[in-house]
């Protein structure tokens, strides 16, 4: 027995394949769309952790500025107390200091030279005198440059020649001088007597 099939099998096959292939579409567009979904909240959840590590990080940069600033005023504090100190240290330190500059003047004055007159300013003396010659004037100013440790850097100011009288008859030529030098605080001496006798060797015992 024969069959014939008398249907339209190449319509219901291209139906069949138009089927097929809006099936596939419609599949690759959701699946394109849940990747797309997944992609987006992925990203999401990353913009959401870097904007959560940078609130941190804004916020201990925020804790670290106010710490450094809590620290540089401690430090400004510790150096005004650190020069309040020093400042009270050197008044008391300086308070002996005209005893000191007397006594270095007797030691360093040359035969021949007389003060008339020592003005302090701060940590400058001016001293005015008279002295027998120009050498006397020199000595005297290589004495306190290389002898004093209560007066540094000495500068002659004023020499002028005169002539002083003795009596009716006799007159003698003498230099009037005023010299500036600088006083040096006791501090600042003892450091250098220190420094002297450390670098001055001990003397050895002599065997017999």
């Amino acid at each position: 027995m024969i069959l014939i099939n008398l249907l339209p099998h190449r319509e219901a096959a291209r139906k069949r394949q138009r089927e097929s292939f809006y099936a596939a579409l419609g599949g690759a567009a959701i699946f394109g769309a849940l990747l797309s979904v997944a992609a987006y909240l992925w990203y999401q959840g990353q913009i959401s952790d870097q904007r959560s590590s940078n609130m941190l990080l804004q916020d201990e940069n925020i804790r670290l500025d106010a710490q450094i600033k809590d620290i540089a005023n401690l430090q400004s504090e510790i150096t005004a107390l650190r020069a309040r100190q020093q400042a009270v240290e050197d008044l008391q330190a300086d308070r002996n200091l005209p005893v000191h500059l007397l006594n270095e003047l007797v030691k360093q004055l040359p035969s021949g030279v007389y003060i008339n007159s020592l003005k302090q300013e701060n940590q400058t003396i001016t001293l005015q005198g008279v002295a027998q010659s120009n050498e006397r004037v020199s000595e005297l100013l290589r004495n306190f440059s290389v002898n004093s440790l209560w007066l540094s850097k000495p500068d002659l100011i004023e020499i002028v020649a005169d002539q002083l009288k003795l009596s009716q008859r006799e007159q003698r030529r003498v230099s009037n001088f005023t010299i500036r030098a600088g006083l040096v605080r006791a501090t600042d001496a003892q450091k250098a007597t220190a420094a002297a006798s450390a670098a001055t060797p001990a003397a050895l015992p002599v065997s017999r």
